[in-house]
């Protein structure tokens, strides 16, 4: 069972990235440090609600 979402940077809270992921394996929400064009820079970003 594979789920889409997206990926919201922390420090502006803007929506760069989406993904897919098998819900059953990985459960718990992502968090990857990704570039955010917004940013200028490499940020922590977190999968949204």
């Amino acid at each position: 069972m594979r789920v889409q979402f997206t990926l919201r940077c922390e420090t502006c809270k803007s929506e760069n990235y989406q993904y897919t992921k098998n819900k059953q394996t990985h459960p718990s929400r992502m968090e990857v440090k990704k570039y955010c064009k917004r940013c200028d820079k490499v940020t922590m970003h977190k999968e949204k609600k």
